[in-house]
C-alpha cells in the first residue's frame, strides 16, 4: 500500500471514533487529520518510540491518539506501507485539555486505552513522560507561562525525552499575519471571542529552550499550506 491510500485509510479510521461524539467532532477530526500535515510527519519521521509514554498538552479531542490508535490498526492488517518506519506500539497516552467539551469527545471516542483530564497546563500536574507534545497551544499564554510551562515539561521528561512544539514563526511575515488571521477566525466561531496571541520568531523559541535545556532541530510544518507553522524537535540535554 502506498502512502496516499495508507493515508486516507488512517483518516478515516481515526475519525469514524468520533461518530458517537457527533457530526461535528467526527468532520473535524477527518479534516484537520487529512490537512495537517504534522500529524503525517509524527509517524513519518519516528518521532514517537515505541513503548513511549506519551503525554500532550492542550491535546483537543484528541486527535493524536486517535491518529495512533488507527496507525495500529493498520499494521495489524497488514495495510503499512514501506516508505514510512513501522508505527510506534505498546505507548501509553496521556492528555491534557481545558475545554470540557473536547474532554468528553475524546474519552467518548477513544476509550479506556487513552487517559485525557479536564485540566489547564499552566497548573496541571505533568506526568513523567518520553515525549511530550505541545501543537499550536503556547502562543495562547503570556511569555511568563510559556517559560513556566516549559520549565515543568523539562521536568516531567525523561532522560533524552523529546519535546514536539508546533509553533508559528513570528519571523515569518505575510505567512505568519495569515495563520494568525485563521487562529483568530477560528476562536471567534468556536466562541472564545478575540483573543491576545502571544508569539515568538523561531530564532526566539530555539534560544529560550536552548537556555532550558533542551537541543533543537527546526522541522517546516507548512508543507502544501499557506501557514508559517514550524515543529521544533526539542531533545532534553
Amino acid at each position: 500500500m502506498g502512502t496516499k491510500e495508507l493515508k486516507r485509510q488512517m483518516v478515516e479510521s481515526a475519525a469514524v471514533r468520533y461518530w458517537s461524539a457527533g457530526r461535528f467532532a467526527y468532520h473535524f477530526a477527518k479534516g484537520k487529520l487529512a490537512g495537517d500535515p504534522v500529524f503525517t510527519e509524527i509517524l513519518a519521521r519516528a518521532l514517537i518510540p515505541a513503548r513511549a509514554r506519551v503525554l500532550d498538552l492542550g491535546c483537543g479531542q484528541g486527535l493524536l491518539a486517535a491518529w495512533l490508535l488507527a496507525a495500529e490498526e493498520c499494521r495489524r492488517s497488514r495495510a503499512w506501507c514501506t516508505e514510512w518506519p513501522e508505527p510506534p506500539s505498546d505507548w501509553t497516552f496521556h492528555g491534557i485539555e481545558l475545554m470540557p467539551k473536547d474532554v468528553n469527545r475524546a474519552r467518548n471516542a477513544l476509550g479506556a486505552r487513552v487517559t485525557v483530564e479536564l485540566g489547564d497546563i499552566r497548573s496541571a500536574i505533568l506526568v513523567a513522560a518520553d515525549v511530550v507534545l505541545i501543537l499550536d497551544v503556547l502562543h495562547y499564554m503570556n511569555a511568563e507561562s510559556q517559560e513556566a510551562v516549559l520549565k515543568r515539561v523539562r521536568a516531567a521528561l525523561s532522560h533524552s525525552g523529546t519535546l514536539l512544539l508546533r509553533i508559528g514563526d513570528a519571523g515569518a511575515g505575510l505567512r505568519f499575519r495569515l495563520s494568525q488571521w485563521v487562529d483568530q477566525t477560528v476562536l471567534m466561531v468556536r466562541g472564545h471571542g478575540w483573543v491576545r496571541l502571544h508569539c515568538r520568531s523561531v530564532r526566539a523559541w530555539t534560544e529560550l529552550l536552548t537556555r532550558l535545556g533542551f537541543a533543537t532541530n527546526v522541522l517546516s510544518m507548512s508543507s502544501n499550506t499557506p501557514f508559517a507553522n514550524v515543529l521544533l524537535v526539542a531533545r532534553a540535554q
